[in-house]
């Protein structure tokens, strides 16, 4: 490998760099590399060789065949000179050397009297160190025949080296030979066959043990048998030929019969008394243009750089007139290689010449390689971004004679970059600011200490178009709305949308809240209007929040806390109004975060309450059962209403542990109860959520020893309209149970007569709204007698709450509700109380004296 002009061949420094990344030094001996160290000092007949590789301070060998040990220092290797060198050097005898006889190596052990070295290169161009044959006794007679042959052994060196980069210490032997396509053949000085490696066998198809001791001939075709044979014993018998040094294409064949050419580089070891001839044969079918001579690799490097898919060009150095381009180049440039040679920048490109010349000069003045980009206009207008790097190489006539230039066409990646950039600042759907420039923003303008407001906006109703019209339809309104509200962007108005529905407003300069206000107003105008996408008109609005920095808040954190406070503000009032933050709705969301700590403690200590309402036959007055009932009273606020604390557990993600609460202490209770009290407990929909109700009642049923079929789980129709098919399924599976399943709060939802048809429910209970009306409200009567009805066609127990006086009583009866309850029979009780009101409703029951009033 001529390596000595490689446009890479770099300082010592990148050197030692790709020596140290090959991971190579210090590892342990690898049979391919010692097979190679063999084959040299058996064919070239010398006691020693090794493969030698110049770290920074020492010579340290890879392999080594008759050397005891396993580095020396650099500045006394042999090897060394190779590398400055970046050529062979041979040493015929170093006590008659000048450069050597006083070495170490030669004065004392291992007394080296000769050395022949060829250096290593990497395909980047580094050289890294030789492969040397050593002998104790000096050699006249190594000649060229030998030194190509030792070249040859070094070109199988550096393909092991490079193969041996990628790949684990387990596998390399195996990737190596079976990349490697040359054989080394050896006879004695009767031409027949003393050594046959691997390659051979595979190139040629006898197994070592057939190929041993058998002629040269074996694998030459009878045409050419004699010929060979002649120059083979003029070779053994009279020292190198012509023929033998240099490369030499001839026809083989294999065992099975099939001819291939082969190229030979032949040559005479040993001496007379042991000896014979070795060459490595390389088959050509496939690489018959890339010739092992500087030739052949003159023609193959021409041919890398003409189709190298970067653009290359070469320059003078010292006159900057082109030298060389190749096709990238031509392509790139947008003129031909003839049209630019000879010629310099400025003469080419007049606008941009002064500026090439300028990068041309800090490299050669460098003199290491020095990287610029540029945008280039081709003679038809088009632009391309272009990075160069440029490197200054040694030439024949001077050192730094030539300046190398790697270019490549990086528009796509700089395009790419564009898109990255604005995919990172902007939102893809509506091309406003996007989260990450809002946040980044307004960060600068705390930082700066900026006075600016923000806008939260949230739409309304725009859930419904989602679910009604489909998300497709939903991401139009959202394009057209983000249209809209960026018509109001100027230099101090930026639009951003930070989530699915919702977008900023950030404003700067004077009379901020002023100008928020009219923004506010012409936003939510715009946004109010309708909406028309695909012959669908969709009516949306707005609800806006908004805070001034820095009197609403000095953080973003708190800023942002205070525009959702007040944005929700504006939809809970629903008056089409901005809602600026005041400290009254500060002082009110630390009264509702206090509130959700204590409750979170009491809930996590298990102390919120539950109390127990009797529920009584409608026919008996006899209690047939109890209602659970949650009851938190909090130090410093007192009771709390139930509908406050629930609705807060819902909202913060506790109401999975209080209905697990609530229903444990539920049926631990009334597991002391007679057997035909039963216990209805309420579900809160989120408890579905999760899907782990059923198995948490079951284990709860389990744990406490209550009888399934003594248990009714009360649920509202609110879980039906936002969950029903998940809802019902769940359902099912606790009724397989035993489990009693009620329809709670019947008729003040959107009440759908299909549930019942969907889900056999054992019992609807009537809202109190209506009980309160029944007995003057034609509507609430009419509605009880429906119930009724609709009961006992389904088989339905029908109950009645929030029953308070005798004449409700008596209505409901006659209207056929089937149980009863309310403070007419008894307010919520402890489960102390519970046990006691059962005890005297057994003795003297005063629901049977009730109901015999009526």
């Amino acid at each position: 490998m001529d390596a000595s002009a490689h446009p890479t061949a770099l300082e010592e420094s990148a050197r030692l760099a790709a020596l140290a990344d090959l991971a190579i030094l210090d590892t342990e001996s690898e049979r391919e590399f010692d097979a190679v160290t063999r084959v040299a000092a058996s064919v070239l007949g010398v006691s020693s060789a090794a493969v030698s590789l110049i770290d920074r301070d020492r010579q340290w060998f890879k392999s080594r065949h008759g050397i005891d040990f396993t580095q020396t220092p650099r500045d006394i290797a042999f090897c060394d000179q190779v590398v400055a060198r970046r050529d062979p050097l041979v040493v015929p005898d170093a006590l008659e050397d000048e450069a050597f006889c006083n070495n170490p190596l030669v004065v004392a052990e291992p007394r080296i009297r000769f050395y022949a070295g060829v250096p290593l290169f990497l395909k980047s161009g580094h050289c890294i160190g030789s492969l040397c044959v050593l002998d104790d006794r000096p050699h006249h007679n190594f000649g060229d025949a030998e030194l190509q042959f030792l070249w040859e052994l070094g070109s199988i060196v550096e393909e092991l080296i490079e193969a041996r980069k990628a790949r684990s210490r387990a596998d390399i032997a195996a990737e190596v030979v079976a990349s490697t396509p040359d054989a080394v053949v050896a006879t004695n000085r009767a031409a027949q066959i003393v050594f046959w490696n691997e390659a051979a066998e595979r190139m040629f198809g006898w197994p070592l043990d057939q190929a041993l001791g058998q002629d040269i001939t074996l694998i030459i075709p009878d045409w050419f048998r004699d010929d060979l044979s002649d120059r083979v014993e003029a070779a053994v018998a009279n020292g190198p030929t012509h023929w033998a040094s240099k490369f030499v294409e001839l026809e083989a064949w294999t065992k099975g019969g099939t001819n291939f050419p082969i190229e030979l580089s032949p040559a005479a070891w040993g001496d007379d008394d042991h000896g014979g001839y070795a060459a490595v044969v390389r088959d050509i079918t496939k690489r018959r243009a890339l010739q092992a001579d500087r030739d052949a690799s003159k023609k193959f490097l021409d041919a890398v750089v003409t189709n190298l898919p970067s653009m290359l060009f070469v320059k003078d150095s010292q006159t900057h007139r082109y030298l060389l381009l190749n096709k990238k180049a031509e392509e790139l440039v947008g003129r031909s290689a003839e049209s630019m040679i000879g010629r310099h920048d400025a003469e080419l490109f007049p606008s941009r010449g002064a500026a090439f010349k300028q990068n041309d000069a800090r490299a050669v003045a460098s003199g290491k390689p020095e990287q610029a980009e540029s945008t280039f206009e081709r003679d038809d207008g088009s632009m391309v971004d272009i990075r160069t790097t440029r490197v200054l190489v040694d030439g024949p006539d001077r050192p730094g004679q030539y300046l190398l230039g790697l270019s490549e066409d990086v528009t796509e990646i700089r395009l790419s970059e564009s898109e990255r950039l604005k995919l990172a600042r902007y939102d893809t759907l509506t091309g406003l600011l996007n989260r990450a420039s809002f946040l980044e923003q307004v960060d600068k303008l705390i930082a700066d200490g900026v006075r600016f407001a923000i806008l939260n906006v949230d739409l309304d109703r725009f859930k419904s178009v989602n679910d009604q019209f489909g998300h497709v339809v939903g991401d139009e309104v959202l394009k057209l709305v983000g249209q809209r509200i960026g018509m109001l962007a100027d230099e101090e108005t930026h639009v951003s949308r930070i989530g699915g529905d919702e977008f900023v407003c950030v404003l700067t300069g004077q009379a901020l809240r002023k100008r928020a206000r009219c923004i506010s107003e012409s936003l939510m105008a715009g946004v109010s209007a309708p909406i028309t996408v695909g012959g669908i008109t969709a009516h949306i609005g707005a609800s806006i929040g908004v805070v001034v920095y820095p009197d609403d808040g000095d953080s973003l954190e708190t800023l942002r806390q205070h525009a959702d406070l007040a944005m929700y503000r504006s939809k809970q009032d629903g008056r089409g109004e901005p809602c600026f933050f005041d400290d009254a709705m500060d002082a009110a969301e630390r009264d509702r975060r206090k509130l959700e700590t204590n409750l979170r403690t009491a809930i996590e200590e298990d102390t919120i309450d539950v109390a127990f309402q009797p529920i009584v036959d409608a026919s008996t007055g006899e209690v047939i059962g109890c209602e659970a009932l949650a009851r938190w009273t909090e130090a410093d606020r007192g009771p709390v209403p139930p509908d406050v604390f629930i609705s807060l557990a819902e909202n913060c993600g506790l109401i999975e542990m209080l209905g697990e609460q609530v229903l444990r202490r539920a049926c631990r209770e009334a597991q002391s109860w007679p057997e035909h009290i039963k216990i209805a407990v309420n579900l809160s929909p989120r408890q579905f959520f999760s899907g782990r109700l059923v198995d948490t009642v079951l284990a709860v049923l389990a744990d406490t020893g209550l009888a399934a079929d003594r248990l009714q789980l009360e649920v509202t129709e609110n879980l039906v309209i936002q969950n029903a098919e998940e809802a019902f399924s769940q359902l099912a599976l606790l009724k397989q149970n035993g489990i009693q399943i009620s329809i709670d709060d019947f008729g003040i939802g959107y009440s759908s007569l299909s549930y019942f048809q969907t889900f056999p429910f054992d019992k609807v209970k009537i809202d109190k709204s209506f009980i309160g009306e029944v007995e003057d409200s034609r509507a609430a009567k009419a509605i009880v007698t429906a119930v009724v009805g609709l009961g006992e066609q389904l088989s339905m127990n029908v109950v009645a709450e929030g029953v308070e006086t005798i004449a409700q009583q008596k209505l409901l009866r006659k209207l056929g509700v089937t149980h009863l309850q309310g403070y007419l029979y008894s307010e919520p009780l402890t489960s102390e109380q519970v046990t006691s009101y059962l005890s005297q409703q057994v003795a003297s029951p005063v629901a049977r004296g009730l109901f015999e009033l009526v």
